[in-house]
């Protein structure tokens, strides 16, 4: 840490972790400095009294989500930190250009094995990997879908290391959540920080909800001048539920539930109060089983029965479309290098933390003899849950997280555990750096567009390496600086 953060925060003190302020880069130029004197300037107090005035303005707005595993409170707001994460020009290009990678290989591999399943026949990937997968749907076999597309919305959770490396941590294919903090935590900002960010040219955030409607018309069956585009969520009981009432707004799209559509003749309409109105493209933000209670789960009441009939009758299109989650199955992450090389011909941008798959004697092994060093995950999970962290673990946890795997070795992997970067967050004792990791978004029609920044989420506890909001976790601003600063000056 240089002198003038020293002398500014004395008592803060990011140890061997990469700081994603405080630590040189050479494109940063002077915003870090900037950022760190202004914060300076404001005070620890009255940034406390604008904190808290954030947090109501979050409550106002409604922008929360749902913790069903709490029974004394429902309803939360994500933890905001009103410190933003700062991204340089040359660090986003590189972000930018792996996710596009990333996505174009997901899409390649999902097309792949609902057809010929050549990566399988090659011995990329055992096929019991794929065919054996909960989230694989037959229904989907030899369905051609537009342009190849079929996760259209992707999160790829992405960490950096002790080195300052990035690393893929996850990829999110089937109904990635997330976005609308990214764009309100920007909002937030501009409203009650804005002398933060004076003179500092950032890129923006507020073009994600055209791009998205631009993108789900254009993936629309047929030839329509203005295809009809819904946002199916589940109801106002969905833990996501605010983030699909701001998408729905952003978009200029209606939002509607099951009970909103009806099909007929293999064609979906949306009932209104002039009748029925045709739709194109649902973007849907529940999962497969729900969908249609005629082919899926019969006991939902959350989708639409005879959906599935229309769609693979190519009258509509569901995006992301129905089988994707075999993309961002955890054991499958594991290959993920592998699959990009074999569609793209490329090595991974940015390469995944190395992971042992406890269906495979080698790594089920070497997970079991190092369970105190190992971060084990079940492979069916999200939201942090199931996860034990070695070297954090009590005798008593690791003892059941051996149980746990040798019960099941096919629903686990592990990986080492990787000194998450961290980031000056206002806390209790003052500034002190906190964990966390990135989330950025995809779109995808017939190309990708990547949504500059992404969702920071980060550790509110103190030493946590678990960012996930559903454990406690919070959120950043993320800035991307608009120039770069490499040469000593804007280019």
């Amino acid at each position: 840490m240089n002198e003038v953060f020293h002398k500014l925060w004395p008592e803060y003190e990011p140890g061997r972790y990469f700081c994603e302020l405080t630590t040189p880069r050479p494109d940063a130029g002077p915003v870090p400095q900037w950022l760190a004197e202004r914060l300076d300037r404001i005070g620890l107090e009255a940034l406390r009294a604008r904190a808290s005035a954030a947090e109501t303005d979050l409550i106002d707005l409604g922008v929360t989500f749902t913790v069903y595993s709490d029974a004394t409170a429902i309803d939360r707001i994500l933890p905001f930190d009103c410190i933003p994460r700062v991204l340089t020009a040359s660090e986003w290009d590189l972000l930018e250009r792996a996710c596009k990678q990333r996505v174009a290989a997901l899409n390649a591999f999902l097309g792949d094995i609902y057809s010929k399943g050549l990566v399988v026949r090659d011995g990329v990937i055992p096929a019991d990997l794929v065919y054996g997968n909960s989230n694989y749907r037959p229904e989907m076999q030899d369905f051609p879908v537009r342009y190849g597309t079929y996760a259209h919305i992707c999160g790829i959770d992405i960490i950096r290391d002790e080195m300052g490396d990035f690393r893929v941590l996850e990829d999110n294919a089937r109904t990635p959540s997330g976005v609308s903090y990214v764009i309100e935590n920007r909002h937030l900002m501009l409203r009650t920080f804005p002398d933060l960010m004076a003179g500092i040219k950032l890129k923006p955030v507020d073009d994600y909800g055209r791009r998205l409607r631009a993108a789900m018309a254009e993936v629309a069956q047929g030839d329509h001048d203005d295809p009809s585009v819904v946002l199916l969520s589940p109801g106002i009981y969905n833990s996501a539920y605010f983030e699909h009432v701001f998408l729905a707004r952003e978009m200029g799209v209606p939002l509607v539930v099951g009970a909103d559509l009806v099909v007929e003749n293999e064609r979906v309409y949306m009932r209104t109060t002039a009748g029925l109105k045709p739709v194109h493209t649902i973007y849907r933000r529940l999962n497969d089983d729900f969908l249609d209670p005629l082919v899926f789960r019969p006991d939902s009441m959350l989708g639409v029965p005879g959906l599935i009939g229309a769609w693979k009758a190519g009258n509509v299109t569901i995006a992301n479309a129905v089988g994707t989650g075999v993309a961002d199955d955890k054991a499958v992450y594991a290959y993920m290098p592998r699959i990009i090389k074999y569609y793209l011909g490329e090595e991974p941008l940015i390469q995944n933390v190395d992971t042992h798959i406890c269906r495979e004697p080698a790594g089920l092994k070497y997970t079991l003899d190092n369970l105190d060093k190992l971060v084990t995950k079940p492979v069916g999970e999200s939201g942090g849950y199931g996860i034990t962290i070695g070297p954090r673990a009590s005798k008593e946890e690791l003892e059941a997280s051996r149980a746990a795997i040798l019960a099941n070795p096919d629903n686990w992997i592990s990986q080492p555990v990787i000194g998450l970067s961290v980031a000056p967050t206002l806390a209790e004792e003052g500034i002190g750096p906190r964990h966390l990791d990135l989330r950025p978004f995809i779109i995808t029609g017939k190309e990708s567009w990547v949504l500059p920044g992404g969702l920071s989420r980060v550790a509110m506890k103190r030493g946590s390496l678990i960012v996930n909001s559903s454990q406690g976790g919070g959120s950043k601003d993320t800035w991307v600086l608009a120039e770069s600063f490499a040469k000593g000056g804007a280019a």
